[in-house]
C-alpha cells in the first residue's frame, strides 16, 4: 500500500473521507448564501476605493444585525431574570462593537482624493439613515422620534421602529430588575417605554450609588451595570472613530445626507446613553 504522505505525492483530501462532490449536497457556499453576499457589491463609479467602501459599510451591518439579536436575546433575559445568559450576551455585544470600532481602521486608509472620485455617486445616501443603527439607538435608549423621518418610505422599516417603541429600552429593564431586587424608582422610568432620549435621573444615581458601593450585595446589578459601561465604552469609541474618519477623509464639508458632516458627528458624541452609570464614578 502506498504512503499519502510519500514525498512528492500531491495531498488529496479525498483519501482523508473529505466531500469533495455537491452537485446533490449543501455546500459552504450554499449554507452562507455567498452567491448572493459576494455579488451584492453595486459600484456605481470605476473609482476603485467604492469598492472598499461598500464593502465597509456592508460588512458593518452584517455585524448590526447580530448585535441587534444580542440585544433583543439579552433584554428578554434580563426582563426574566436570566442574568447569567444576559451577561454573556451583553459580552458579545461589546465584542462586536470592537469589530465595528476596527473597520474603521481600514476605511481611513481611503484617502480625501480616493474618496472625491466616487463621492458624487452617492447621491444623498448617508450612514445616518442606516435603520438597523436607529433600531440599536432606540434598543439603548436614544429615543429621538424625529430620526424615524429618514425611513417614511420604507413601510417595513417603519414598522420595526414603531414595534421597538413600543417596548422598553434596555436600561428600563435594567431598572425594572433593580426594582424586582428591593429598589423603588418614580414611575417613569420604568412604567411605559421611552418615547424620548434618557436623561439623567437623581434617583437612579442612587440606585447605582447603593449598589456600587456594596457590590457583594447587588451583585447582579452589579455585574450588568458594568456590561453597560462596557457597551457604551465601547459605542462611544465607535462613534469618535466615525468622526475621526470622516474629518480625515472630507473635512468639514456637509455630509451626503445633508447633515453638517463633522458637526453633526460631535454634536452625538455629546449623547449619553446610561448617564448615572457615569456619573456614580464621581461620588463614590
Amino acid at each position: 500500500m502506498s504512503d499519502k504522505n510519500e514525498p512528492g505525492k500531491v495531498y488529496n483530501p479525498a483519501d482523508d473521507g473529505a466531500e469533495m462532490k455537491f452537485s446533490d449536497k449543501m455546500s459552504y457556499g450554499d449554507y452562507l448564501g455567498l452567491s448572493k453576499i459576494l455579488t451584492a457589491q453595486k459600484a456605481l463609479s470605476d473609482a476603485p476605493d467604492e469598492l472598499l467602501f461598500i464593502i465597509q459599510h456592508q460588512t458593518s451591518e452584517l455585524w448590526m444585525k447580530l448585535m441587534l439579536h444580542e440585544l433583543y436575546a439579552a433584554r428578554d433575559a434580563i426582563d426574566n431574570d436570566r442574568l447569567p445568559e444576559a451577561m454573556k450576551l451583553l459580552a458579545r455585544v461589546s465584542r462586536i462593537m470592537e469589530q465595528l470600532n476596527s473597520a474603521w481602521d481600514v476605511l481611513r486608509t481611503m484617502t480625501p482624493s480616493d474618496y472625491t472620485r466616487f463621492r458624487d455617486a452617492l447621491g444623498q445616501s448617508s450612514g445616518f439613515q442606516s435603520l438597523q443603527y436607529r433600531l440599536i439607538e432606540y434598543v439603548l435608549g436614544n429615543r429621538n422620534i424625529a430620526m424615524t423621518k429618514p425611513h417614511e418610505h420604507d413601510p417595513d422599516g417603519i414598522a420595526l421602529l414603531e414595534s421597538e417603541l413600543e417596548n422598553p429600552t434596555l436600561y428600563q429593564v435594567v431598572l425594572k430588575f433593580a426594582c424586582r431586587q428591593g429598589f423603588t424608582l418614580p414611575d417613569e422610568c420604568v412604567s411605559v417605554p421611552a418615547s424620548a432620549p434618557h436623561v439623567a435621573i437623581d434617583a437612579v444615581e442612587d440606585l447605582w450609588q447603593a449598589v456600587y458601593r456594596d457590590p457583594s450585595r447587588y451583585w447582579g446589578l452589579y455585574e450588568v451595570g458594568e456590561k453597560l459601561v462596557d457597551l457604551e465604552d465601547y459605542f462611544r469609541r465607535w462613534r469618535f472613530n466615525h468622526v475621526t474618519t470622516v474629518e480625515r477623509v472630507i473635512g468639514f464639508k456637509r455630509g451626503t445626507g445633508g447633515t453638517g458632516g463633522v458637526s453633526y458627528l460631535k454634536r452625538m458624541l455629546e449623547v449619553e446613553l446610561f448617564p448615572e452609570l457615569w456619573r456614580v464614578r464621581t461620588v463614590l
